[in-house]
Parts: C-alpha cells; structure tokens; sequence
C-alpha cells in the first residue's frame, strides 16, 4: 500500500497521541525507519523503538527485493544506517530477522550484538522468528525477547510462545489482529478459510466486530507483552485502540473460540 508523507506523519504522531508506546520496524520497511524518525525523532522519549538486522534488500522503482544474510558486516551496517534513519543514538531493541541458532551462534553474531549492548547502542537483543526455528532460539537463553505470529486464526505458535514466556522473556505477537480478519482489504486465503470453518462471525454482533474479536482474543493471552498491529487508516487506529481499552474477551468467549479454532484445524490435519 502506498502511503504519502503527510498521511505518514499523521498516522505516526496519532500513534504516540493515543498513548502506543512501543514501535516496531525494521530495513526491510520500505521508508518506514525513514519516517518514523523524521517525524517522531523530536519524541524519541516517549516510545520504546525496536527494528531488526541481518537485512539485505535492494529497492527497485516500485517494491524492495529482500534477503537475510548472517554476516558481521551485514548486521553492523543494519544498525549504522538504523540509527541514522532513525534519528537517534540507541535502540531500546534490536532483533535478528529470522536466522537460525546455530548460525547465529557459529557466525558469531550473537556475540556481536551483545558487545552492541554492552556499549550502551542496544538496551535489549531479540529475534523475529516462527517455526520451526523457534524452540532452538529459546534453548540459546540469550535472546530478551521474542517477536512471533500468533492469532486465533493462527495459533500454531502456542506452545514455544508459553515456553519463551517461561523462560522470562519478553512475547511480541505479530499478526495478532489476524492480518485485518474477514474484513481486511488485503485477504488471506487460509486465515479466511479458518474463519469460516470455525463459524467465528457467529461469535460476533455490532459491538464486536470480526476485527476486534481478532484483537482481544490475542490481547487475552496471557504471555502477550504487547502485540503488533500496521495500520496506515487513522479510522483502524482509533478502533484497534478503543478495542484495547475494552480489554480482554470473557474468559468463556476466548475458550470457545479456542475450542472452534481447535476443532477447525483437527479436522483440517
């Protein structure tokens, strides 16, 4: 979706307006790193600011051709050209984009960062990843935080989520409005299927809309530490918000959806 200056800098001040504090980006975004700190630099104290590294990506006349490569000097330029889009002089976060652990560990990049945040320029090291890299991530016991997809609509994740959890490390669910729900402009085949499969729109009426089912499910979770949601509608910000506030599903409402979603994919494998 293309988005224009001005729309950018409105989305992203309504954002910290609103009370969000914690962003998350990363190279691969296109001009997002750009924007946010051209036009929330001059706020940089009120959030907390995470982006990724290991990122290659060439941008072509309309699109970003992207690549993850696990070397040094790919990671030292990630967080130099960071900074500088970013306008500031530290990351409150900084997470692989994906990698597995053993080259991580092997390439020596692990150390890398920790020498990062030893200097001060990372506060916290983490890893954007999914399975079935996962579990190996968490056995490291170094990274602070894990950033996975979770939804009601996609909660294979479940389990290795509860296990970082355990583990006291801080839960970053992706996806966790289920990429817009069976309302979203940009559909997604399988989620979609799920949905319907599942019979969740009876589960809905006019003051819980399929969005919002979508979000409080994941808000509900109790290893959810916050959970990340792109938007670039001012109207979607205000509801996702309003949704928040609202707090967590009953918990019969989130176990029936478990028990539907549960049953959906059983007959489904």
């Amino acid at each position: 979706r293309v988005v224009d200056e001005p729309q950018a800098e409105r989305v992203l001040n309504a954002v910290l307006d609103a009370g969000i504090n914690f962003i998350d980006t990363s190279p691969d975004y296109g001009l997002s790193e750009e924007r946010i700190g051209r036009y929330l630099g001059h706020r940089r104290d009120q959030f907390y600011l995470a982006t990724k590294c290991g990122c290659v990506y060439t941008q072509l006349e309309d699109s970003l051709e992207l690549d993850h490569q696990w070397r040094a000097d790919v990671v030292a330029s990630n967080i130099e050209t960071s900074l500088r889009r970013l306008r500031t002089d530290h990351l409150d976060l900084l997470q692989f984009h994906g990698g597995d652990a053993q080259t991580l560990k092997q390439s020596g990049l692990i150390d890398l960062l920790l020498d990062y945040r030893h200097r001060g320029i990372i506060a916290h090291i983490g890893v954007s990843t999914s399975l079935p890299q996962l579990p190996a991530m968490i056995e490291l016991g170094v990274f602070e935080t894990f950033q996975v997809p979770f939804s009601c609509l996609a909660p294979q994740h479940l389990d290795p989520i509860r296990e970082a959890a355990s583990k006291d490390a801080g839960i970053i669910l992706r996806g966790g409005i289920g990429q817009g729900g069976p309302e979203a402009a940009i559909q997604r085949p399988e989620l979609h299927r799920i949905w319907q499969q599942a019979r969740l729109d009876s589960l809905c009426h006019t003051t819980l809309p399929p969005a919002e089912l979508i979000l409080r499910y994941t808000l509900g979770l109790p290893e959810c530490h916050t959970t990340s949601v792109g938007t670039c509608d001012l109207q979607h910000l205000a509801e996702n918000v309003a949704a928040a506030e609202r707090g967590p599903l009953s918990d019969s409402l989130q176990a029936e959806i478990t028990r539907r979603v549960a049953a959906c994919r059983t007959l489904t494998n």
